[in-house]
């Protein structure tokens, strides 16, 4: 028995602390993970999760203290680094899936798992018939064996996700480290996900789950550890833990006293659509993402976009924000916008909160205005280092910019700052947004896409990755936005997400209005 439990990694960190950039992010460390050990991190947004899981997986460095000890043990030897288990290791977050955007790695799902039997990040080897057989059984564990041939950036968040599972899954690793694996994924994927973690339940294989719900919870979790402000809270069995309190019960679809319920009628009203879509057909690349979709959306209206994983969700409001055209046969009109007027001007009157900002915001730089060489100002591009802050990011909302394209004014900064109060993480306007959690970012984004006070906000799978006090918080800015008259288009997976006030829905299929309407009260209040 003591030689099959060694075929795994066993952990031992022991006063362990994280600095970046002159803050502590973690303190006084002390935890093991065992073989046959299945544990769930929790704790509130920037409690230090993410860093905590990269640590373990080796790609950041503790702080030097003269006292930390980080231990991985396998197959009987004991080694005081990462370095030579670090293939061993597999680690599934959003930074490896945010990567295969930036550099346009689109390479087929079946290439991509590929890179997990060869240990790299892109497909460097032709694959064997051998490789393609464990490849398809791994896809059919997790049910996705119909993405195979499909290209990765043509798979919406949710699907890359569970096919950046079964990569890690690929490589037989002998630690699993998951942070918020079960973020966007639809009914169905989560549910083939979890069930995959139950099938767990009793094995040897360690792993780690990051998560900020209750509902996400494993049957097969043995322990958990929760973190708060960098420090353990606890540290035990899960049946003692109290994670009640980190991750919340699930919301009640029931409004609370006094908030409109779902399907009440908008404080304001206009006849004038926002924006209009007629017979709409989308490509990306050469497959049609969305067909045939006509809707009207006005001031005060709070729409619902819902579908499985693939349905078009995402496409639909990037194209209602401008960054997808709609093919030839079918129109979108937006207000204000006429022929000779930069579609500029209709992002500016636009909030947009979505997944794929994350990795651009991480990124973005500041241009500043630099003297040239016969004494004329000229604003000219400068890539500095990835360092734009908090305040500069929620800045750049004034201008439907990512990164600084003009000198922030007072105006713009008391702007900024009024909306970082209001959303919440005022406290984080001079940290670089590289170092915020992924949960602060999506707070910062909100206060970018209200720092306009625009007359549209556009919102992709909004609460993903926030914590339960954080959810609360927006749905109920959410339901204050919508009595204003603001309207909200909203896309999710989680019905239990939906922001009271609804007016109207659109449930997608295969990238088709399955559904377009009013509310349906009934299917909307069900869990």
């Amino acid at each position: 028995m003591r030689g099959f439990m060694q075929r795994y990694i066993e952990v031992r960190l022991r006063h362990v602390d994280l600095r970046r950039a002159g803050r502590t992010v973690l303190k006084e460390i002390a935890w093991t993970i065992s073989p046959g050990e299945h544990w769930i991190l929790a704790g509130e947004n920037g409690a230090g999760k993410t860093q905590l899981l990269k640590l373990v997986a080796g790609s950041v460095w503790p702080s030097p203290t003269g006292r930390e000890m980080r231990h991985y043990r396998i197959r009987g030897t004991t080694r005081s680094t990462p370095f030579e288990v670090q293939e061993e290791i597999a680690y599934v977050g959003s930074e490896r899936q945010d990567r295969y955007e930036r550099y346009g790695w689109n390479h087929t799902v079946e290439q991509i798992v590929g890179t997990g039997l060869q240990r790299t990040d892109i497909p460097l080897e032709r694959l064997t018939a051998r490789d393609r057989r464990r490849i398809a059984g791994v896809l059919a564990r997790l049910a996705i064996a119909h993405l195979a041939a499909r290209r990765f950036l043509t798979l919406s968040y949710g699907e890359r996700r569970l096919a950046l599972l079964a990569r890690a899954l690929a490589g037989r690793p002998k630690l699993l480290l998951l942070d918020e694996l079960l973020t966007g994924l639809d009914g169905v994927n989560h549910a083939a996900a979890l069930a995959w973690l139950n099938r767990t339940r009793g094995a040897r294989l360690p792993w780690v789950l990051a998560t900020h719900r209750l509902e996400e919870l494993p049957a097969s979790a043995t322990h958990a550890l929760v973190l708060r402000r960098g420090r353990i809270a606890y540290r035990g069995a899960l049946s003692r833990a109290p994670l009640e309190r980190w991750l919340g019960a699930p919301r009640t679809l029931e409004p609370e006293a006094g908030e409109p319920r779902l399907g009440g009628t908008p404080r304001r009203t206009a006849t004038t659509p926002l924006v209009r879509l007629a017979r709409a057909a989308v490509f990306i690349g050469e497959r049609a993402v969305l067909e045939d979709i006509s809707l009207e959306i006005r001031r005060g209206e709070c729409w619902v976009v819902h579908g499985p994983n693939g349905a078009g969700k995402s496409t639909l409001l990037r194209t209602l924000y401008g960054d997808h055209a709609v093919a030839a046969g079918g129109r979108i009109e937006r207000a204000g916008i006429e022929p000779g007027v930069p579609l500029e001007v209709f992002k500016r009157a636009v909030g947009l909160v979505a997944p794929h900002l994350h990795p651009v915001a991480a990124l973005a730089f500041r241009t500043a205005p630099v003297l040239h060489a016969r004494g004329t100002r000229q604003a000219l591009c400068r890539h500095e280092p990835p360092n734009l802050t908090v305040e500069e990011l929620v800045v750049s909302g004034r201008h439907a910019s990512i990164g600084l394209v003009v000198r922030a004014t007072a105006a713009d900064r008391r702007a900024a700052q009024r909306e970082l109060a209001r959303f919440g993480v005022a406290a984080l306007a001079q940290r670089p947004v590289r170092e915020l959690s992924y949960g602060e970012l999506r707070r910062v984004l909100f206060a970018r896409a209200w720092v306009n006070r625009p007359a549209l906000l556009l919102l992709d799978e909004p609460l993903a990755g926030v914590d339960a006090p954080t959810r609360h918080a927006l749905l109920e800015e959410l339901a204050r936005v919508a009595r204003d008259g603001t309207a909200i288009v909203l896309a999710t997976h989680n019905r239990r997400e939906w922001p009271h006030g609804v007016t109207h829905e659109l449930e997608l299929l295969r990238g088709r209005a399955r559904y377009c309407g009013p509310v349906r009260l009934a299917r909307a209040r069900a869990p």
